[in-house]
């Protein structure tokens, strides 16, 4: 009961603003075929320990399968990129961001033909391919189990188009204007069509940063802060310990 308590405690919920599923707000999605903005929209990120990992609940506007995958749905690609700690590797993969602050350790893409999770060492030079994470759908949200260590991290959350004819799986952005193109006026512009972000944050597709959500407090520096004072508190005591005898 005390491990179920501590668990639901440590739960971690982020809204997303809704309707800004188009990028800098001149994405124009695909026709062919067609793709809603609510099923690529980003409402809300959820994350709580389990006791044999974590789970996460990504929910969105609708959940749109115009690939008619069997798991029900198709429409996008969602990536979760998880800091556990100190280091880590600061690209967000290949959705052409970077980690505004720190870096990430875990790596979960998910679409509805497959999953995958991978994770990173501390230098963000090595990385391993994980057990694949379960996705199920709950409304209009995907439910993703992986084994990542229960804990309270930050976190960095995209929503890209879905194509099986792309690396990766994800619909890159481009000038083109066919019925399978996500067009849009850059050529440098970030895959993701919205990132989960406070209402106004739009340096994601401005300078191609993405600020972290969660537990965002740089641990090392905290317990150094805390070594250090517990240091000066003794340097106190003996000085007043060596007063008190003279």
């Amino acid at each position: 009961m005390l491990l179920l308590l501590l668990l639901t405690a440590s739960l971690l919920t982020v809204p997303d603003p809704a309707g800004d599923a188009l990028g800098d707000g001149g994405y124009i999605l695909p026709r062919q075929p067609a793709v809603t903005e609510d099923a690529l929209d980003l409402r809300s990120f959820s994350a709580a320990p389990q006791a044999t990992g974590m789970r996460f609940t990504v929910s969105l506007g609708q959940i749109g399968n115009p690939w008619n995958a069997p798991s029900g749905f198709s429409a996008g690609v969602t990536d979760i990129f998880i800091k556990t700690g100190p280091g880590g590797q600061t690209a967000l993969a290949d959705t052409g961001l970077r980690a505004r602050s720190g870096g990430w350790h875990y790596h979960l893409r998910v679409t509805g033909y497959g999953s995958t999770l991978e994770r990173t060492d501390d230098a963000g030079e090595q990385t391993e391919r994980l057990t694949a994470p379960t996705v199920q759908i709950e409304g209009t949200g995907l439910v993703i189990d992986a084994a990542v260590p229960a804990g309270s991290y930050a976190y960095w959350v995209t929503s890209s188009v879905y194509s099986p004819l792309s690396a990766g799986g994800v619909l890159k952005p481009t000038g083109s204007t066919g019925p399978g193109s996500l067009q849009t006026g850059r050529a440098d512009a970030p895959t993701p069509v919205d990132v989960l972000a406070p209402a106004g944050d739009t340096r994601a597709f401005t300078d191609g940063t993405l600020a972290p959500v969660g537990d965002t407090r740089d641990r090392a520096s905290v317990i150094l802060a805390v070594l250090g004072g517990l240091a000066l508190l003794a340097t106190v005591v003996a000085t007043v310990a060596i007063w008190r005898r003279r």
